[in-house]
């Protein structure tokens, strides 16, 4: 059973999102990096394309196993996983750690982020 998740965008800490995924985490989590291309999609949020050479940068969390089935529920929502905006994959990380990421799915104009890294390319405030 995977206990992980990799967030390379809106939910890593400090973040617009991160309120949304800090109840469900266990520690603080560690700076990672997974396979893929990051891309601004001009809406104040990235996407992830994990099946492209290159690297994202982002954190891996321990999950709560208390509250893992629902912790997916909620992100699954936040991340429009029903609509198709992105959906719930499992990945390897830079830390060999097995995670769930959410992959780009389709509908939005995207611009690639050549450095890989979210808050590098739109620092939090």
């Amino acid at each position: 059973m995977i206990r992980h998740l990799f967030v390379y965008g809106t939910l890593r800490p400090g973040d617009v999102r991160w309120c949304l995924l800090e109840p469900f985490v266990l520690d603080a989590g560690v700076l990672d990096t997974v396979s893929g291309r990051l891309y601004d999609t001009g809406l104040d949020y990235p996407a992830a394309v994990f099946e492209l050479p290159g690297t994202i940068h982002g954190h891996t969390f321990a999950l709560l196993e208390s509250s893992l089935d629902r912790a997916l529920v909620v992100l699954d929502e936040v991340e429009d996983v029903v609509g198709g905006e992105y959906s719930r994959v499992s990945l390897r990380t830079g830390l060999g750690v097995d995670a769930w990421a959410y992959a780009y799915g389709s509908g939005l104009d995207l611009t690639p982020i050549p450095s890989g890294d979210w808050l590098l390319h739109r620092p939090i405030e």
